[in-house]
Parts: structure tokens; sequence; C-alpha cells
């Protein structure tokens, strides 16, 4: 998974918005920095050098979790960046059920698709992180 350039630019993106997340951010955005970060080394672990043909059932069940955490999230606390972020995961899960309904589309588009997500959800958790630090800042409790 590694060996791609835009993987390796990927991890060093999502640990330091993990780092930051932990740092700066509140207990929501810590929860969500946490749940994606669970979820990203839990896509390593199952990931294997599988076909592309072959339906990722575990990968669908760690995205759909990471989907019942954001929607949680959105849920329990009065922030917008979870409903973004939930948002972004249902895309990737409808994403996965197009594969395993055998949607007549490539389905590189749909890995494409998926790749991109996960960035944007990336964006999502750094702006609440950054927006949670500004208001703790602006209220001289930092």
């Amino acid at each position: 998974m590694f060996n791609m350039l835009y993987a390796q630019i990927g991890a060093i993106v999502m640990i330091a918005m993990c780092i930051f997340a932990f740092l700066k951010g509140g207990d929501v955005e810590r929860i969500g920095a946490g749940a994606y970060l669970l979820a990203w080394f839990a896509s390593i672990l199952v990931q294997g050098d599988t076909a592309t043909a072959a339906i990722p059932y575990g990968m669908f069940l760690i995205d759909l979790m990471t989907l019942v955490v954001f929607v949680a999230l959105s849920w329990r606390y009065r922030r917008t960046w979870p409903v973004w972020a939930a948002g972004l995961q249902l895309m990737t899960v409808m994403s996965h059920l197009l594969i395993m309904t055998d949607a007549r589309l490539p389905i590189t588009s749909l890995y494409t698709v998926m790749n991109l997500v996960s960035y944007l959800t990336i964006g999502c958790i750094a702006v609440g992180t950054f927006w949670a630090w500004q208001e703790r800042r602006a209220a001289g409790l930092e």
C-alpha cells in the first residue's frame, strides 16, 4: 500500500491531522480523529493483494462502522463537520454497495471516489479541529 507516492503523502497528511486533532481539538474532534485513524489502521490490516474483482467485505464493514461513528457524533454534538464527514463516508459506503450489487461501472472509478472522499473527510476533521481551537482561544480558555 505504501509503495506509491500518493499513499505516502496521504499517510503523512492523515497522521499530521490526527496529531493536530488530538493536541488542539475538543472531545468531538478527538473522537472523530481516533475513529478515523482506527478505521485507517484496520483497513490496512484487512486489505490484501486480492484482485480488483473480489468484493472487499472487510473494508465495507470498516467503512460502515466509521459512518455510524460520524452519524452518532453529528447526532450528539452541535458541530457541522461531523455532518459533512458522515455525508462523505456515506458516499464511500454507497460505492461499496455498488461494487457488491455488480453495477456496470468501472470498478477503478469507484475506488477513485473512495480515495478522494477519504482526503475530504480528513479535511473535514482538520477544519473542525481548527474551529474548535479558535473558539477556545476566543473564549480565553487557551
